[in-house]
């Protein structure tokens, strides 16, 4: 990292506490199907619905944290939340060891881990806002991107590895340990934080829990790429279930091949993270922002051609590769115009209602896309689910909408 330009002692310590938690993520990937599967002994329609229920009562629940974190100081609610999800995720070790663990339990852990999730972005992001100058958001937001597809890479074989070793719990520990770490950096922080002034009414409304997507649905560049990211992600997340069948059950794929065709092409995210700055410099931030969001739309539709055997793993691999490579270049560019284009008094509320958003979008269309495949067969609905990605550039926003010379900013970065 040779020539990495220096965000301060208190960004260092922040991203040390999303480099913890994140590889603490990557370990306990897919935990909770493997409990499920083995030691609940739970069925593929039950593992679906732990996903997926999980994932949309937890943005139910996180509706009204949006407003509640954005009048309130964001380093403390980042530290309670990590608490939250240390304390939740330890209760899981805890039963088992009891011989206590039930279905339930999972269910109800997975909802409070997703709403926590969403109030913690969104605290994160507005506090990243006031921490780094504007200038370096795309920096920041380009080293919290390359974590987290390195921690995709490693930490879901070294944690598979670590169940094989030390039985079905061991990432669940682990994953819950690293919130506890996040917690102890982000308190490491230090500084003082004003606490944000009440406007309006000086208790929560009910119009304060819409003032999240009303800012989005208004705003003439956030609206397009709102939609075009809530499509993009529900599609692609809603074809891998599917995906896992068709390759594990009826192209014989075997596990490890599996997780090699999936977590090599992480490599791609980490590529396009690091890629993001230069190219905006170049090329200036909406052309870069276009072309990746056109780019990682054209990848997914090559899936429904997989065949079994060595062809079939390296189709996987370089459709993988392609699509993640281009999510890595656009995610911290439309990160950093996000902020951009918020205002410090509603960013906990633009960011919460984007992940509740997100979050109950993928939900809905995993179930969907299980009930077409049930229909069609997988192979034909992975297709769909290609076909019409190859629409979505369509909401991408044709014109740059910049609050300033974006072209410049970039340039200040090299």
């Amino acid at each position: 990292m040779a020539g990495r330009r220096a965000l301060g002692r208190r960004f260092g310590w922040l991203w040390a506490a999303y480099a913890v938690s994140s590889y603490g993520t990557g370990l306990g990937f897919g935990a909770f199907s493997v409990l499920a599967v083995l030691v609940l002994h739970s069925g593929p329609t039950q593992v679906a619905a732990l996903s997926a229920a999980g994932r949309a009562v937890g943005a139910v629940v996180a509706v009204p944290l949006g407003p509640w974190v954005e009048f309130r100081r964001k380093r403390p609610v980042m530290v309670a939340m990590d608490l939250t999800r240390f304390a939740a995720l330890m209760s899981v070790p805890a039963a088992f060891a009891l011989g206590r663990l039930t279905f339930t339990q999972l269910l109800v852990v997975s909802v409070v881990v997703a709403a926590a999730n969403i109030a913690f972005n969104a605290a994160g992001g507005a506090y990243l806002k006031a921490l780094v100058p504007r200038e370096d958001l795309l920096v920041a937001n380009g080293r919290f991107e390359s974590t987290m597809w390195s921690a995709t890479v490693l930490g879901p074989p070294l944690g598979g590895a670590a169940i094989g070793m030390f039985g079905p719990v061991t990432t669940v520990v682990a994953d819950a340990v690293s919130y506890l770490l996040s917690a102890l950096g982000i308190r490491a922080i230090g500084g003082t934080e004003p606490r944000p002034a009440r406007t309006g009414a000086p208790r929560l409304r009910a119009g304060d829990l819409l003032e999240g997507w009303r800012h989005i649905l208004t705003h003439p560049a956030l609206r397009p790429l709102f939609l075009n990211t809530i499509a993009v992600n529900g599609l692609i997340m809603a074809s891998e279930p599917l995906l896992a069948v068709l390759l594990l059950g009826r192209l014989g794929f075997t596990p490890w091949q599996y997780g090699l065709a999936f977590a090599a092409p992480c490599v791609g995210g980490l590529v396009g993270s690091r890629l993001a700055r230069r190219l905006v410099a170049r090329f200036g931030q909406h052309k870069v922002m276009l072309t990746a969001g056109v780019l990682r739309a054209c990848w997914p539709v090559g899936l429904a051609f997989v065949r079994p055997g060595v062809p079939g793993i390296v189709l996987v691999i370089a459709v993988q590769l392609g699509l993640v490579t281009c999510i890595g270049v656009f995610n911290p560019v439309l990160a950093t115009y996000r902020l951009d284009h918020t205002g410090p008094d509603r960013a906990a509320r633009t960011l919460a209602a984007w992940s509740v958003s997100s979050s109950a979008a993928i939900a809905a269309l995993t179930a969907l896309w299980g009930l077409l495949a049930a229909v069609t067969g997988a192979r034909t609905a992975i297709a769909i689910a290609g076909i019409l990605l190859l629409a979505t550039p369509l909401l991408l926003p044709r014109r740059e909408n910049a609050p300033g010379n974006t072209r410049k900013q970039a340039a200040t970065l090299t």
